[in-house]
């Protein structure tokens, strides 16, 4: 009689640590670097370690120095899309966004958008957050 409810107890308490496991947040998120070209600019996205809440995203620009730099996080799948982040200057052709909220973790896409003598330009990074 007493052996079935030492039974259950074992089965749930192995269930529970089986969803907790699932469910804690993953620690395991690595660095990101990309590159693409559009129009006269080469521009390199890098994040570190995407994360759910703020995010720092360093630009490089390679071609005619952009005037502006924003980034701005979209999430199509879940129909998020929040306003362009201005990135500021980092040095000769490096910008930083400080911040940028991602507030859930899934596939997101960060345009980055320049505006300078080469006319403006919009590149698309994919980016995972876990």
């Amino acid at each position: 009689m007493n052996r079935p409810k030492v039974l259950i107890g074992v089965v749930a308490l192995v269930v529970v640590a089986g969803v907790a496991w699932l469910l804690w947040p993953a620690s395991d998120a690595k660095a990101t670097t990309q590159q693409a070209i559009s129009g006269p600019y080469t521009v390199q996205f890098s994040a570190d370690a995407p994360r759910i809440g703020g995010n720092t995203f360093a630009v490089a620009v390679t071609g005619p120095a952009p005037e502006a730099v924003t980034v701005e996080p979209v999430m199509a799948q879940m129909g998020h899309a929040f306003a362009p982040v201005p990135a500021g200057p980092d040095g000769p052709g490096r910008f930083r966004a400080a911040n940028v909220s991602l507030p859930m973790s899934g596939q997101w896409e960060i345009t980055v958008s320049l505006r300078g003598p080469g006319g403006p330009a919009q590149v698309v990074f994919p980016l995972l957050v876990k």
